[in-house]
C-alpha cells in the first residue's frame, strides 16, 4: 500500500521506474507529465527509441490499461509517443529536456 503523503505523480512516477527495465531494454525512456488526483487524469511521455517503434503503441496500451487498474483514481490515462526526432534519452525528461513531436498516424499514438 502506498504512503497517503506522496503525490499521484510520485506513485506513478514511481511504478512506471519497476516498467523502466522493459522500456530501457528497448532503447526507451518515459516521463510523467502530469498526474491529478481531482480529475483522475494522467499524462505519460515515451522517448528515446519509442519514437518511431513499431510495438510503442502495444507498450502505451499497457501502461494506459496497467496504470488504470492499478490506481483506483486514474480514470484517464494518455501516453504520448514522439512520431519523430532525435532518438536519444534528451527527448524526454527521463533525458530530461528537448522538444517533443507527436504523431497520430498509428493506432495508440495520442
Amino acid at each position: 500500500m502506498s504512503d497517503e503523503s506522496e503525490s499521484l505523480k510520485e506513485r506513478v512516477e514511481t511504478w512506471m521506474v519497476g516498467q523502466m527495465p522493459i522500456i530501457q531494454m528497448h532503447g526507451g525512456n518515459s516521463v510523467v507529465r502530469k498526474a491529478d488526483a481531482e480529475s483522475g487524469e494522467v499524462v505519460v511521455e515515451l522517448g528515446g527509441a519509442c519514437a518511431g517503434c513499431g510495438i510503442s503503441n502495444i507498450t502505451a496500451q499497457n501502461i494506459q490499461s496497467d496504470l488504470i487498474m492499478e490506481f483506483p483514481e486514474i480514470e484517464d490515462v494518455q501516453v504520448k509517443v514522439p512520431s519523430s526526432g532525435d532518438h536519444g534519452s534528451s527527448t524526454v525528461e527521463g533525458g530530461r529536456g528537448g522538444e517533443l513531436q507527436f504523431g497520430d498516424e498509428g493506432p495508440g499514438h495520442f
